[in-house]
């Protein structure tokens, strides 16, 4: 082993001001991560517009709020809360739905998820919901909700049993939706496994 013939150098030692430094960097670095974020998105799907040659309207309309729908949830008091939402084009006719993931705002555990689809009403009226992809009465809790493509994806987690407590899923799957002659078509992307 070779000896330096330098002094030690005072950041060999950290102290605790060294620490704070770092933590108060590490910070401004989140923040302004946090802060610098690229434009939003627009899902735009080739050859997937309304036949005759019409051009698809622009997606310059807004995607539907879900603070403005009333989801079919059964909450005893409690309110609804949206807990994942993800917007694009699902039907290629260049406006933007909204799927949006919703329980009960219970203050404790993990109520099921629904996982609905919310598109504009009429004349830019109220939004509503057409669809429902996951049903509260199964169980699931949406841990992933993602358009990409026109392609609703999303990770559920789930129990295979009644016995399976509440606080513990034990199943993991990944499904899709897509809209198909009129109606959206689920599928696996891997079978269910055990968490």
């Amino acid at each position: 082993m070779q000896l330096s013939d330098v002094p030690d150098l005072a950041h060999t030692r950290p102290r605790p001001v060294h620490w704070l430094a770092t933590a108060t960097a590490m910070a401004a670095v989140v923040a302004a991560a946090g802060l610098l974020q690229p434009d939003a998105a627009t899902a735009n799907q080739s050859g997937s517009g309304p036949a005759g040659g019409t051009a698809p309207k622009t997606a310059s309309q807004p995607a539907p709020d879900t603070a403005a729908v009333d989801f079919p949830l059964e909450c005893g008091g409690a309110k609804a809360l949206v807990t994942k939402e993800a917007t694009g084009d699902l039907d290629g006719d260049g406006r933007p739905e909204t799927v949006a993931a919703a329980r009960c705002d219970a203050g404790s555990g993990t109520p099921p998820n629904g996982v609905y689809v919310l598109t504009a009403g009429k004349d830019a009226g109220a939004p509503r919901i057409v669809a429902t992809l996951v049903d509260p009465a199964d169980r699931q809790s949406v841990a992933d909700l993602e358009i990409r493509d026109g392609v609703v994806r999303a990770r559920l987690l789930g129990y295979s049993g009644p016995d399976v407590p509440a606080c513990c899923p034990d199943e993991d799957q990944r499904l899709t939706w897509q809209w198909k002659n009129g109606a959206f078509v689920r599928s696996a992307q891997n079978e269910s496994r055990s968490v």
